[in-house]
């Protein structure tokens, strides 16, 4: 896989992801503790559970074939814990995306 397709890839679960957590916290979990519904935080906890193990791998990978430092792989991992952190991470991600483009071309 070459490190654009990777890196596209991570964008696009990064976002998913992000938006599940975001649903997780403003949704889910007033619907647990105001609404007496704890199933929300079930299924919802679970989605955003695999969306992120998918951000993490897909975050390895884009690191390991686009060349990055180890601590530009720790700073996007710390930005996925973040609420709206996937977002600001985004913007930076489609930059690289832009620059590991750049000498195929």
């Amino acid at each position: 896989m070459c490190p654009v397709k990777a890196i596209h890839r991570l964008r696009v679960v990064g976002l998913i992801e992000g938006i599940s957590f975001l649903v997780l916290l403003g949704i889910a979990m007033p619907l647990k503790y105001f609404g007496d519904l704890p199933e929300a935080v079930k299924i919802v906890g679970w989605a955003h559970g695999v969306l992120f193990i998918g951000f993490v791998v897909l975050l390895m990978m884009a690191t390991i074939l686009a060349d990055w430092s180890l601590r530009r792989g720790v700073v996007f991992f710390i930005a996925a814990l973040v609420p709206f952190g996937p977002f600001v991470a985004d913007r930076h991600l489609r930059r690289y995306a832009v620059e590991a483009a750049a000498p195929a071309a």
